[in-house]
């Protein structure tokens, strides 16, 4: 497989619901040799999936609106124009300040996209993180994902 030129317009691309957001998929990784993928985001105000852990490096980069991004112990405000690298295994949120956010997402090799493809196929897009059950659980191992525990797991494991 190599690298291939792919254009993607206003509006084109795969379009993937998720619990907290809308992503198009505008580069995928088959035309990126495997290297990384390119992600629209629309995301409404308010929280976001509890803090979590991914296996795959990811930069967000604000396109318009305002949000916090968490990584770890870290909070940063990001406004238009701003970006944040979030390393593999981090554990991570973000939280919408403004009405909505649009925002990129670049992250390496093609496990992004594969997850969400899994997850919107698996679990209804409308659907709070927190209310889903065995559903959100099976996708989350599929992947190696990991959502940090909450009060109501017991401290430990998934909240689902």
């Amino acid at each position: 497989m190599t690298h291939r030129v792919r254009h993607r317009g206003a509006g084109e691309g795969t379009e993937l619901k998720a619990p907290d957001a809308v992503l198009t998929i505008k580069i995928d990784s088959a035309d990126t040799d495997g290297g990384y993928e390119v992600f629209e985001v629309d995301a409404p105000r308010g929280p976001a999936t509890p803090p979590h852990q991914t296996g795959w490096a990811k930069a967000y980069y604000l396109l318009h609106g305002r949000m916090i991004v968490q990584v770890d112990d870290q909070a940063v405000d990001l406004a238009p124009g701003s970006a944040i690298t979030i390393p593999p295994d981090a554990w991570h949120t973000f939280t919408v300040l403004s009405p909505s956010a649009g925002f990129l997402v670049i992250s390496q090799t093609a496990a992004m996209s594969r997850f969400h493809t899994d997850l919107a196929a698996a679990v209804p897009g409308d659907v709070p993180v927190t209310d889903l059950g065995p559903e959100l659980a099976a996708v989350l191992a599929r992947h190696r994902v990991r959502l940090a525990p909450t009060p109501e797991s017991g401290g430990g494991g998934s909240p689902c």
